[in-house]
Formats: C-alpha cells, structure tokens, sequence
C-alpha cells in the first residue's frame, strides 16, 4: 500500500494541467464571401498565430469597380486579440490599417471630373470566429469601422469594413 501511494505521489508530479491543445495550425488563408456576394470585390486574408489568443494578418482587396465607395484595390495589416475558451476562436477585437484606392467622379459648374485617390485609414473592429474542432476550418464574421488620415475633399472621413469569410489552417 505504502509503494502504491508513493507511486501516485510521484507521477503525480509528472502531470500538467494545459489550458490549450498543442500549439499548431498558426497559419490561416481566408476568403470573404459577404463582401464577395455584396459588391463582387475579391477580399482575401492571411493570419499567423503567435500565442493561441494573439494574431497578425494582412488584407488584399481587388474590385474591379474603382468608383464604389471602398476603392479598387486596398492593402493592410491587423492585430488580433481573441477572447475566447478555445484556441484561436471565440469574440475578438482588432487594430487594423489600410491603405487603398480608387477614383470618383465629381460634376460641378466646371463640367464632369475624374479623380484618382489613394488614402490611408486607420481603424478598430470587432467579430467572432469559429473553427472545426480539428481546428482546419473556420467561419467569421466581423465588422470595422476607420478613420481616413488624409480626406480628400471629395471623400468622407470614415469608412468600414465587414465581412462574412471562410477559412482553411495550415
């Protein structure tokens, strides 16, 4: 009996309580499907996992309708904090940057004008993330709202972003 209980006490100290899974899939490319059905913009994200609850990712953008209020095309990074009882999952918050640009037309008392832009906007978003329990396959959703640092005076001073995009880790 005295050998069984020093067994348990030994082995017990060998044994570790972890709050997450192993740690791996840091990688994701998703597409946004909303944006895509909403306005035919092809909206493409990249994510990198550096802890279970923290990303960077970046966001290319390509619409082949330069006059819409988004531009033709945008670039730009984001920080990711997830809040959440699995890995990578869960309601999350993000900063996020984004350079983009397009071109407006303007009809005044000089006629019609055709301006090209390119503007930065700097901004913060909210969302929710789901992934398969193989953690391989997500669904997210998330809304976002900026700040142009440099309007043109044919601009608004704010803008947004919100899409509804599918997933794949690697």
């Amino acid at each position: 009996m005295k050998k069984l209980l020093f067994i348990l006490i030994l082995s017990g100290g060998f044994v570790q309580a972890q709050k997450y899974r192993p740690f791996y899939n840091n990688h994701e490319i998703r597409f946004n499907m909303g944006r895509f059905l909403a306005t035919t913009a092809i909206e493409s994200s990249y994510e990198f996992y550096f802890t279970p609850d923290t990303s960077i990712g970046g966001t290319v953008f390509f619409n082949g309708d330069g006059l819409g209020r988004s531009g033709n095309f945008g670039i730009g990074p984001n920080l990711r904090a997830y809040f959440g009882y699995r890995p990578k999952s869960g309601i999350f918050a993000e900063a996020f940057g984004l350079y983009y640009t397009g071109d407006i037309d303007i009809e005044d008392n000089l006629g019609r004008r055709n301006y090209d832009y390119g503007t930065t906007a700097v901004g913060l978003g909210l969302g929710r993330k789901w992934s398969t329990f193989g953690e391989k396959l997500t669904a997210e959703i998330n809304v976002g709202l900026g700040r142009n640092i440099n309007p043109h005076e044919f601009q608004d001073s704010f803008m947004y972003r919100a899409g509804l995009s599918l997933g794949f880790r690697f």
